[in-house]
């Protein structure tokens, strides 16, 4: 394995995401745009505590993998009731990925995960490996290397992303892009002003609260009928070639 997935501690991984499971409209976002490309056989990279797993526990498996051991248990823990949702501890560049083959996903979920990942354009090749021909990769990555400052270093993140670049991440792992678009326009600007302006290296809970109650609910209905020119993240799904 040639770099570890994650840069962030176990126990910084756990509570980070328990804060952010407050901003209940904006996970609702993100998860009802990602679900909608997913199909019934889901291998999750990252499935930390299992949020977002939740979500999509009535499909046919949903296979949840993270290199933390904390959420992992946790994970294991929650759906210890759902036989069709599983979970391992692995690194998607460990020599044992490849095997998740055997499971033949439709579909991978890897939602502001692949920012953590040292080498990506590798780890989209793995994902390509264990994807039946025809799957896809959901993808939810942050937008504009522009925008990097002290949160994302704080958070770990070995990059953001344009379109361009991931389009040429995804050619060179053998992957098509199907969709691609710009996400959070308002958050756009408000990650500009933490990382450039206020130079902070984590977002306020009240902050979060703000976005979340006033201005996810109207941004999401407009986001739905037209896309922004810009974004705090891009959503995108990944086609692996039927033949």
């Amino acid at each position: 394995m040639s770099a570890p997935t994650l840069n962030v501690s176990s126990e910084y991984t756990v509570a980070d995401q328990q804060r952010m499971s407050k901003a209940v409209n904006y996970f609702a976002w993100q998860s009802r745009i990602s679900k909608r490309a997913l199909g019934q056989r889901v291998l999750e990279v990252g499935c930390g505590l299992g949020n977002f797993t939740e979500t999509i526990a009535d499909r046919e498996l949903v296979y949840g993998i993270d290199i933390d051991e904390n959420c992992v248990a946790l994970h294991r823990e929650r759906f210890r009731s759902r036989p069709n949702v599983r979970q391992q501890v692995l690194d998607a560049l460990a020599p044992a990925f490849p095997r998740l083959a055997e499971h033949r996903f439709d579909s991978i979920a890897c939602l502001n995960v692949l920012e953590h990942i040292h080498d990506d354009r590798q780890t989209l090749e793995r994902f390509g490996e264990v994807l039946v021909p025809g799957g896809r990769v959901v993808l939810l990555i942050p937008a504009f290397e522009a925008l990097h400052g002290p949160i994302d270093r704080h958070l770990g993140h070995y990059r953001r992303y344009t379109k361009r670049s991931l389009t040429e991440a995804a050619r060179v792992a053998g992957l098509r892009p199907v969709e691609m678009r710009f996400m959070n326009f308002v958050g756009f600007f408000g990650w500009w002003a933490n990382a450039k302006l206020f130079r902070r290296e984590e977002q306020s809970e009240g902050q979060i609260e703000v976005f979340d109650k006033w201005l996810v609910p109207v941004q999401s209905w407009l986001e739905d009928r037209m896309e922004p020119f810009v974004g705090q993240s891009i959503f995108a799904v990944l086609e692996k070639p039927a033949s």
